[in-house]
Parts: structure tokens; C-alpha cells; sequence
């Protein structure tokens, strides 16, 4: 006989895998507490339609498994997404799932929505799959928007073999929905489309905007859904600091001129209203705008005075990667040169000694790459690590695990930190001694 609570458990688990609900995930480790891994791997490996398909591609080279890097993540129901964009021949699909539940450290992926919008097994696809996927993001209505470049072989021999684009996935059916191609004129050469954020305060989505940032030709790019309608601006805000632009990762050396990457929204004001903060990867600051201003196409050349620096800098060692706030304002953010997760409290000022720590691990937050809070009622921070200046720099160890997702309640990750919007600011000296970031 089962128990009530046996039953219970074994219905959500079943609600699970029809992707109507989630149960409690089962990580691999807690080895970077307040966050557990829910899944880590030494190399990506997928569900492919039969062993023979998969060993076919490993003969043909379309599947190269230390040539498959995952880079994005987003969380929506009972599944996770991440990206992996077409850098190096041998990526058999550019987007893929895997299940909430956990329960397996290593997991296969699961190719969205299916094998056919990949080029492993459909390369004639004339742009009406997916070419090569950097970041998601899910919006209040259930769709998901996927920023694909249409750019393959980055790292060798980049190829644009179609345009940038959105593109809009249905999650209760998996449908596709749309796609929009970014017009010409305002990919500018060299533009790298890095990351994108979704923006409506409606119920049925009808005001909704997206934020796109091109971190190597320094534009935010603003979408509107209603007229599918683009828009660039252009800031100085955007651009690189030079002297953040020298990085040193456990002894690996490395420069990169990355502008404005990780974007990141409030929630809605008294005045309807939400802030974007945002920042350069080569960048110990963080700025902010009101998107009152983002979402009128008017403003493009007249709104310099309103892009603003939001406080204090980072200090050295700064540099950051994605950035998401959760409903009660908390920041979170990666630390990449530090292997840390940061924190800030929305509500207070932007200072150092406003600014906390919420893990810090050099072996399993080695590179924080992307960060996402879910839209549970009860949220939690999501990670994505996976070494990145050490994958471009040469292979990864195939004996290690080089690439991990890790989640955490943000209210329990930032409880009793300055981080947390119960705490008080503190003196200076009392954060230093429990530990906070300065």
C-alpha cells in the first residue's frame, strides 16, 4: 500500500513528465551551497533519433561532442532550455531541453523543439530552422523567444548563412508561432546579437517589447511585437571600459571588447513603469534607463541624459556576465573573473558595500556564463557555468565536469546578507565581517 504522501508524489512526478507541472528537483550535488546542481556534465552529449544516427554523426563530424558548448538557459514548467551556439563545426542542434525533475547528473539533451529545426539532420533548411542560438527568454504568456544569429563556424571561419533573428515557440503545443529577421540596417558588421529580455505588463502580452544587445557593435535593439517593428540605440554607456577589458582566469590570460551584454528589469512601478539596468562585459559599472524611454522609437536620437550610471563601480575584478531581478527587486549576477555569484538589493543604492556574495565556488562556478530567475510563484536563481575562456582557448578536459546548471530559492540565496530587502544597509565594517563583497 501507498501512503498519501507516496501517491502525491508519484502524481506530480507523472504531471512532470507531461510537462504540466514540476516536481522537486533532484540535484546531482550541493557542493555550492545555497545553490544545488541540478545537472552537470564533462561533455554534451543528445538524445539522437537512434544509435546509428548518432554514430553517423559522429563519423560525418556533424556531432563533435568537446565542440559543443552550452551557453544559455531559461526555465519554464517542468523543463530547462539551453543554447549552443554553432561556434565550431560539429554542434548537431542548437537548442535543447532536459527535464526539471533531475534525479541524473549527466543527462542526455533533447532537441527543440525536434530534430527537423537542426542542421545535423536537416542543413537545407533555408533559415526556416535554427542556425545558432545564444539566449532565451520565456515571456508571462507562455512563449518562448529565442535569439538565433544565423552565424556558424564563429570561431574558425564564420559563415552568415541567415539573418539574425527572433524567433517565438508556443511552449504548450511547441509550435512555432513567428520569426522575425532583424533588418539589414541595423546589423552593422561584426554585430554580435549576445542576449535578449522580455518586456510586457499585460495579461494577454499585447504591449509586448524585446531588448536585444549587441555586445560587439555596442546597440541595444528594442522589437515591438504589435507592428513587428525594430529600433536601434546608440550610447556611449554600450561601449567597453578598456582598462576592464584585460581578464585573468585561474592563470589563462585573455582580452575581449565585449560591450553591453547583461540586461536586466525591474519589477512594475507605482508608475507602470520599469527600469533596464545594463552593462558591458568589459565593465566594472552598471547603468540604467527607464524603458518608458526604450519603448518609444521617438527617442532614439534624443535621449542621451536619460541613459545613467547606477552608483559606485565594481572595483577591479569586476566584470560581469548576465544579470536577472527577481520580484522583490534583487539583483543577481555573474562575477566571471571571480567565480562568484553576486547580489544587489534594487531598493538601496548602488555601492560596494551594498553588494554581496551569494556563492563563490573555483571549481563549479567557474565561468558564470548566463543567469535567469524562473517565474514560480516561490522563484529561484538559475546558473548556467561552463568555462568558456578555457573552451576557446583549447579543449576542455573530457575527465571533468566543465559544465554545470545550479539553482537556489532567491529569498533563502540573499537571506541575512545585505543582499536581502528585510536587512537594513550596515555599517561598513560589520559587512566585511560576515563575509559581504566590497
Amino acid at each position: 500500500m501507498f501512503s498519501d504522501g507516496t501517491r502525491a508524489a508519484g502524481l506530480t512526478l507523472w504531471l512532470a513528465m507531461l510537462g504540466v507541472a514540476h516536481a522537486q528537483s533532484l540535484p546531482a550535488d550541493g557542493d555550492t551551497p545555497p545553490f544545488s546542481t541540478l545537472y552537470k556534465w564533462k561533455y554534451v552529449d543528445f538524445e539522437f533519433p537512434s544509435h546509428i544516427h548518432r554514430e553517423q554523426a559522429l563519423i560525418t563530424k556533424k556531432f563533435i561532442p568537446m565542440n559543443v558548448l552550452p551557453l544559455g538557459i531559461e526555465v519554464f514548467g517542468s523543463r530547462v532550455w539551453v543554447t549552443f551556439p554553432s561556434w565550431r563545426g560539429g554542434v548537431p542542434a542548437t537548442l535543447a531541453t532536459v527535464s526539471r525533475v533531475g534525479g541524473h547528473p549527466s543527462p542526455l539533451l533533447r532537441p527543440y523543439p525536434d530534430w527537423n529545426y537542426h542542421r545535423a539532420f536537416n542543413e537545407n533548411q533555408n533559415c526556416t530552422g535554427l542556425t545558432s542560438v545564444f539566449r532565451v527568454n520565456v515571456d508571462s504568456c507562455g512563449r518562448l523567444w529565442v535569439l538565433d544569429s544565423g552565424q556558424i563556424d564563429s570561431q574558425d571561419n564564420p559563415k552568415q548563412i541567415c539573418p539574425p533573428s527572433l524567433v517565438v515557440f508556443d511552449l504548450y503545443t511547441d509550435k512555432l508561432i513567428a520569426r522575425y529577421a532583424i533588418p539589414k540596417k541595423y546589423v552593422l558588421q561584426d554585430s554580435l546579437f549576445a542576449n535578449l529580455i522580455v518586456d510586457t505588463r499585460t495579461e494577454d502580452c499585447s504591449d509586448l517589447h524585446v531588448y536585444i544587445s549587441d555586445t560587439w557593435r555596442f546597440g541595444l535593439l528594442v522589437f515591438r511585437e504589435r507592428d513587428e517593428t525594430f529600433w536601434r540605440f546608440s550610447h556611449h554607456l554600450f561601449y567597453p571600459d578598456p582598462l576592464a577589458s584585460n581578464y585573468t582566469l585561474h592563470g589563462l590570460n585573455f582580452q575581449w571588447s565585449d560591450g553591453i551584454f547583461g540586461l536586466a528589469l525591474t519589477p512594475i512601478d507605482h508608475n507602470e513603469d520599469r527600469l533596464l539596468y545594463f552593462h558591458a562585459m568589459s565593465s566594472y559599472r552598471e547603468f540604467v534607463v527607464s524603458t518608458s524611454v526604450l519603448r518609444q522609437s521617438s527617442r532614439v536620437n534624443n535621449s542621451a541624459s536619460e541613459f545613467n550610471l547606477a552608483g559606485e563601480s565594481r572595483g577591479l575584478l569586476g566584470q560581469s556576465s548576465a544579470s536577472a531581478i527577481d520580484r522583490r527587486g534583487v539583483m543577481f549576477y555573474g562575477l566571471v573573473t571571480r567565480d562568484s555569484i553576486g547580489c544587489w538589493d534594487t531598493e538601496k543604492p548602488y555601492q560596494k558595500k551594498t553588494s554581496g556574495v551569494v556563492a563563490m565556488n573555483r571549481e563549479t562556478l567557474i565561468f558564470p556564463n548566463d543567469i535567469k530567475v524562473d517565474q514560480e510563484e516561490q522563484q529561484s536563481v538559475w546558473v548556467i557555468s561552463n568555462r568558456l575562456p578555457m573552451f576557446q582557448a583549447g579543449p576542455l578536459d573530457p575527465d571533468d565536469y566543465n559544465y554545470r546548471i545550479l539553482y537556489a530559492d532567491t529569498m533563502e540565496a540573499v537571506k541575512d546578507t545585505i543582499c536581502d530587502p528585510e536587512i537594513d544597509l550596515l555599517p561598513p565594517n560589520e559587512a566585511v565581517q560576515r563575509g559581504w563583497w566590497s
